[in-house]
């Protein structure tokens, strides 16, 4: 497992490296496009030829969902690398996160039942306060409840935020039932570890 895990680091700063220098790469590519978008650098330039017949098609379906929620088009570099900078740091932060569960999973199978079964109650209360998470964010940047990338997250949390959501009041439009939610599976865990101990 130590080998698997000296591996797995590398693996990771080699990868943090390359995406640090695909971004700066794309952030010039944005800047570039960005001048050629809003005229600053002619158009009939050869730069701008190429940034046109290159670069444009693949910013292609930014553009669409700025221009249908409103925005300019002028802006979709800007949104393209702020899509490729979030996509970056998700990506980081989801193999430190599996290099912390496999750290978790080498100390746990050491120690015995007492802690894979530790072990599994974190597992599925990590996994319920990301469904609360997705949650909140899909409410805010309006994405449907069916989308099959969110359904997911209602169909885990939908058991215990409806009961929550008519004992909790809302203060004025804003629903609290999600936070109280979070809070109390944090006391849930703590319950559950508490009697895993003394069992």
């Amino acid at each position: 497992m130590a080998t698997s895990l000296l591996w797995f680091d590398a693996f990771i700063r080699i990868l943090r490296l390359s995406l640090f220098v695909a971004v700066a790469v794309l952030a010039v590519v944005c800047l570039v496009d960005w001048l050629v978008r809003t005229r600053r650098i002619n158009p009939f330039n050869p730069i701008a030829r190429g940034m046109r017949s290159t670069v444009d098609p693949l910013m292609a379906p930014v553009e669409r969902r700025i221009v249908r929620a409103g925005g300019l088009p002028t802006s979709a570099p800007w949104w393209t690398l702020v899509f490729a900078v979030v996509g970056a740091i998700v990506l980081v932060t989801l193999l430190d996160f599996i290099r912390s569960q496999m750290v978790m999973i080498a100390a746990s199978s050491g120690e015995g039942a007492g802690s894979i079964a530790a072990l599994l109650v974190r597992w599925t209360f990590s996994i319920l306060r990301l469904a609360l998470i997705v949650r909140v964010i899909s409410s805010w940047i309006r994405v449907s409840p069916y989308s099959p990338w969110i359904r997911w997250a209602f169909r885990l949390t939908e058991w215990f935020m409806a009961p929550l959501r008519q004992v909790v009041p809302t203060i004025g439009v804003i629903d609290i039932t999600p936070i109280v939610a979070y809070f109390l599976l944090g006391l849930l865990q703590g319950i559950f570890f508490a009697v895993l101990r003394i069992g």
